[in-house]
C-alpha cells in the first residue's frame, strides 16, 4: 500500500484535534491552531480562564444542566473559547495573514460543528488572520477566506 502524506490542512486540522485534547470544557473541547507560513504561531484550547476553576474542576456545567442549546447563552459559559486562547496566546505580527485551524469534540467523542461562533469571527478578522479552516461534524474539512 502507497504512502498517502497528509495535505497541509489535515495535519494543521489533526494538530488542533490535539489540543482540543487540554479542554477542560465538560459539554465540548475544542482546539485552534494558528498557522502562518506552514509554521504554528499559536494553540489555544477551551477552558476558564486562567486561575479560575473549571468545569472538569468542578465537574458541572451551568448550559448543560439548563439544557441550553449550542451557540445560545454564552454568558453563561465560564470559558474562553479556543480561537480566543489562540489569539491571546500568539504574537500580532507573526497572526497577520495567517490561517486558524479549528477542530471539536462532543461530549460523546463525536466531532463537532468546529464553525467559530459570530465573537470568534470577529476576533480573528480583528486579529487580522485571513483564512479560517475547521472541521464539520462529518469529518469533512472547510475552508473560508476572512477578507
Amino acid at each position: 500500500m502507497a504512502f498517502k502524506r497528509p495535505s497541509w490542512d489535515e495535519y494543521f486540522i489533526e494538530i488542533a484535534k490535539v489540543v482540543a485534547s487540554r479542554s477542560t470544557c465538560i459539554r465540548r473541547r475544542y482546539g485552534a491552531v494558528i498557522v502562518k507560513d506552514n509554521v504554528i504561531v499559536s494553540t489555544g484550547y477551551n477552558g476558564a480562564p486562567r486561575g479560575s476553576l473549571n468545569c472538569v474542576d468542578l465537574q458541572s456545567c451551568k448550559r448543560k444542566e439548563l439544557n441550553i442549546p449550542a451557540g445560545e447563552r454564552y454568558e453563561l459559559c465560564e470559558a474562553v473559547h479556543a480561537e480566543q486562547n489562540a489569539i491571546i496566546n500568539g504574537s500580532p505580527e507573526r497572526m497577520k495573514n495567517a490561517t486558524i485551524y479549528i477542530a471539536g469534540f462532543e461530549e460523546d467523542n463525536t466531532f463537532a460543528n468546529g464553525t467559530p461562533c459570530l465573537l470568534c469571527r470577529r476576533m480573528i478578522k480583528n486579529a487580522q488572520l485571513k483564512e479560517i479552516v475547521y472541521l464539520l461534524k462529518d469529518g469533512s474539512i472547510i475552508k473560508e477566506n476572512i477578507f
